[in-house]
C-alpha cells in the first residue's frame, strides 16, 4: 500500500474515531416537548371511544403529584386499589383493580447495579409514580353503548376465579355494568415474560351493541432512565407486516395531528401481523395482537398531560342479544434476551427478533451476536467468549490479510528502486507515477492489497461495539478480576494504580475517568505500538508524528468504551501482529522490531536533500 493510499485510510480511521469519541462524550441536547392543551381528552376511532387515562387531566411529571411524590407517590399508587398479586420466577408484582391495569411489573433476574444489595430492576409503575409506565386492555364503545358502559381507566373489577397470577395459575376479572352487558378478563403469564389477555362480553341486554377491542401501553413523560445515545434506538419499535419501524420519542410527539385520534400520532393501518410498544435499553412492553386479525396501530403523543401511547385497535364488534364474543392478544413485558425474543419468534410472533436495534449493520450484528452468544454458552465467560471471536474474525480474514502482508513485505523490498524514480521523476509527478506503475506490474505487487483488510475492519468493529452495547447478554457480564461488566468501561485507573492503593478511582464517564485510564486501555495503547513498530517509521516528519501519536491518542480516546470492545481490540491487536510478524518472515523480511522502537526516541535527522537545499549567508555555495 503506497503512502497516499495509506494516508487516506489513515485518515478515514481517525475521522470515523473522532465523529464516534465527539458524539460519545457531547451528545445531542434532548429537546423538550412542548406541553400545548390537547384537542381532546380521548381518543375516538370510526364510531368507538378509546377511554383516555385520568393522566389527560393530572399533574404532569415534575409538579406535586408527579416526580416530587417518588418513592412514596408509587407506594402511594399501589395502596389506592386493591389488587391482584403477579408471582413467577422471572416477574413479580401485581394487577390493579382498578381498570384491570398490568401496572407493577419487577424483573427478578435482573438488578439495577452490581452491589449485593442493588434493587430488582422496575420495568412497570402505575399512575401517580414518577415514571408511569403501564399497560391496559378493554373496549371502545361504538353505537348501541354509552361510553360509561364500557370498562374504563376508574373501573373498578372483581376477582373472579385465581387469587395470583403465576405460570399455570391464571386469574379471571370481571365487571357487570348494570345495562345488561357483563365483561370478564382472563389474564395468564407464562415462564417468561408474555401475558395472555382473553377478553369477553355477554350481551344480556335487549338490543344489539357494537364495541371494539383495544390494548394500550402508556409512557407518562420521557423513561428517567433515558441513555440518549446515537447509536441506541429509544421509543417506540413497531412491525406491521414484515416492516419494521424505528420511531424516536420526540418524532412522535412532533408528528402531525391525526384528524381521527385528535392528537400527534403515527398510525398505521390494515396490519395482519405485526406488534407494537416501547422500548429502551434492555427493556420492552409491547401489545401482539393474534395474528391473521386486522387490526390498526397508533403512537400517540398527549401534550397536556406529556404522555405517550402505543395503541392496537381491533375492528369493531358486533354483540347481538344473547351472544357473547371474546378476543385475545398477547402482551410482552420484560427483557430484550435473544434467545427469549427468538422462541416466541418461532411459536408464532412476527420477527420479534428485530425488537433488538441490530442497526444498519444488521447482516453483520445478528451473526456476530449469535457466533459470541454461543461461545460464551460453551465457554462459560463472556471476556473469553470476545477473545474468542476476534480468533475466528481473523481467521476468516486471514486470506486477505495473508495477502496484505505478502503485499507489504513485497513492497519493502521495493523502496530502494522506488527511492531511485523519485530522485529521476523529480517533480513531474506523471513520469514518476507511470515509473511506479510499471514497476508494480513487473513485479506482481498490488498496492492497494493492504487496505482491503483495514476497510473490512471498520464495519466489524462498529457492528462489534453496537452487539456490545445494547444487548443484555453484556450487560454484568463478567470477565475476570475488576472487570465484572463487560458493557461499562475499565473500572480501574492510574489514579489508584488499579486498585493497588487505598484511593477510589474516579466515576465512570467523568473527565478524570478519561484521564486516568484503567488497565484495558493501556494494554491496547501498548498493542497498537508494537503493532506499528514491526515496521520503520515514515520518512517524512509530519507523518512520524502522526504515527508515533496515534497509540496513545486511541488508548485514551477508547478508555471510555465497553470493557468487551476493548478487550476485542487489544486481541485483534495481539493476533494481527503476530501474523504480520510471521508472514514476513516468511518472506524474507526479517522487521527489526527493537530497533523501530530505540528509533522512535531519536530525533529526526534533517533529510540530506534539505541540507543540499540549504545555502549560506553569503548566497554563494559551500565547498
Amino acid at each position: 500500500m503506497d503512502e497516499q493510499n495509506k494516508n487516506l485510510i489513515l485518515a478515514t480511521a481517525l475521522s470515523f474515531a473522532v465523529i464516534l469519541v465527539w458524539f460519545l462524550l457531547f451528545p445531542p441536547p434532548e429537546a423538550d416537548p412542548a406541553l400545548e392543551p390537547g384537542s381532546e381528552i380521548s381518543e375516538t376511532v370510526e364510531g368507538t371511544s378509546v377511554p383516555a387515562s385520568t393522566a389527560d387531566t393530572a399533574a404532569a411529571p415534575g409538579t406535586e403529584d408527579g416526580e416530587g411524590a417518588a418513592p412514596e407517590g408509587r407506594r402511594a399508587a399501589l395502596a389506592a386499589a386493591p389488587r391482584v398479586a403477579i408471582a413467577t420466577d422471572k416477574v413479580s408484582g401485581s394487577i390493579s383493580l382498578m381498570g384491570g391495569r398490568i401496572d407493577d411489573l419487577k424483573l427478578n433476574d435482573y438488578q439495577t447495579t452490581l452491589d449485593a444489595d442493588a434493587e430488582i430492576v422496575t420495568l412497570l409503575s402505575p399512575e401517580g409514580s414518577s415514571d408511569a409506565y403501564y399497560a391496559l386492555h378493554g373496549w371502545a364503545a361504538g353505537s348501541g353503548l354509552a361510553p360509561d358502559a364500557v370498562p374504563g381507566v376508574d373501573t373498578l373489577w372483581s376477582l373472579s376465579e385465581g387469587e395470583t397470577l403465576g405460570v399455570d395459575s391464571p386469574v379471571t376479572l370481571t365487571w357487570d355494568n348494570g345495562a345488561g352487558q357483563v365483561f370478564t378478563r382472563t389474564i395468564s403469564v407464562d415462564d417468561q415474560y408474555m401475558f395472555d389477555i382473553t377478553q369477553s362480553v355477554t350481551n344480556n341486554g335487549e338490543g344489539a351493541v357494537n364495541l371494539a377491542p383495544f390494548g394500550m401501553i402508556a409512557q407518562h413523560g420521557l423513561p428517567e432512565d433515558l441513555k440518549s445515545f446515537f447509536i441506541l434506538h429509544e421509543g417506540a419499535v413497531a412491525m406491521a407486516n414484515g416492516e419494521l419501524a424505528e420511531v424516536d420519542w420526540d418524532d412522535i410527539a412532533e408528528a402531525d395531528v391525526n384528524s381521527t385520534w385528535g392528537r400527534p400520532a403515527v398510525v398505521t393501518e390494515g396490519v395482519t401481523e405485526g406488534w407494537v410498544g416501547f422500548t429502551d435499553h434492555y427493556w420492552q412492553a409491547v401489545l401482539i395482537p393474534d395474528a391473521g386479525e386486522t387490526f390498526e396501530q397508533a403512537l400517540t403523543y398527549d401534550p397536556r398531560a406529556d404522555t405517550y401511547r402505543a395503541f392496537t385497535r381491533q375492528p369493531t364488534r358486533s354483540v347481538a342479544a344473547g351472544e357473547s364474543v371474546s378476543t385475545s392478544s398477547k402482551f410482552f413485558a420484560g427483557a430484550k434476551e435473544w434467545e427469549t425474543l427468538q422462541d416466541y419468534q418461532s411459536s408464532g410472533v412476527a420477527k420479534f427478533i428485530d425488537s433488538i436495534d441490530w442497526g444498519w449493520f444488521f447482516f453483520l450484528t445478528k451473526p456476530i451476536f449469535w457466533l459470541l452468544h454461543e461461545l460464551n454458552k460453551l465457554i462459560g465467560n463472556m471476556g473469553v467468549a470476545i477473545i474468542g471471536l476476534t480468533l475466528l474474525i481473523k481467521a476468516v480474514l486471514f486470506p486477505l490479510a495473508y495477502k496484505s502482508y505478502v503485499s507489504m513485505a513485497r513492497m519493502k523490498e521495493l523502496q530502494p528502486e522506488m527511492e531511485k524514480l523519485k530522485k529521476e521523476a523529480g517533480d513531474d509527478r506523471q513520469k514518476m507515477q507511470q515509473g511506479m506503475m510499471e514497476l508494480y506490474k513487473k513485479n506482481k505487487v498490488n498496492p492497494a492489497a493492504g487496505c482491503l483488510p483495514i476497510l473490512l475492519q471498520i464495519p466489524i468493529f462498529f457492528s462489534l461495539y453496537k452487539v456490545i452495547f445494547v444487548t443484555i447478554e453484556l450487560r454484568h457480564a463478567p470477565f475476570f478480576g475488576p472487570f465484572q461488566d463487560l458493557s461499562a468501561p475499565d473500572p480501574t485507573s492510574i489514579m489508584n494504580l488499579w486498585g493497588l492503593l487505598p484511593y477510589a478511582a474516579p466515576e465512570p464517564g467523568s473527565m478524570l475517568a478519561l484521564i486516568f485510564i484503567g488497565i484495558l486501555p493501556l494494554l491496547l495503547g501498548i498493542s497498537m505500538f508494537l503493532q506499528q513498530k514491526l515496521n520503520p517509521a515514515p520518512t517524512d516528519p509530519t507523518q512520524q508524528m502522526i504515527f508515533a501519536w496515534m497509540p496513545w491518542v486511541f488508548m485514551f480516546m477508547l478508555g471510555g468504551f465497553a470493557s468487551g470492545l476493548v478487550v476485542y481490540w487489544i486481541a485483534n491487536n495481539t493476533i494481527t501482529f503476530t501474523q504480520q510478524y510471521l508472514i514476513m518472515r516468511s518472506q524474507g523480511y526479517k522487521p527489526d522490531l527493537w530497533g523501530n522502537i530505540k528509533g522512535g526516541f531519536k530525533r529526526t535527522p534533517k533529510s540530506a536533500a534539505a541540507n543540499a537545499d540549504a545555502k549560506p549567508k553569503s548566497g554563494k555555495s559551500k565547498k
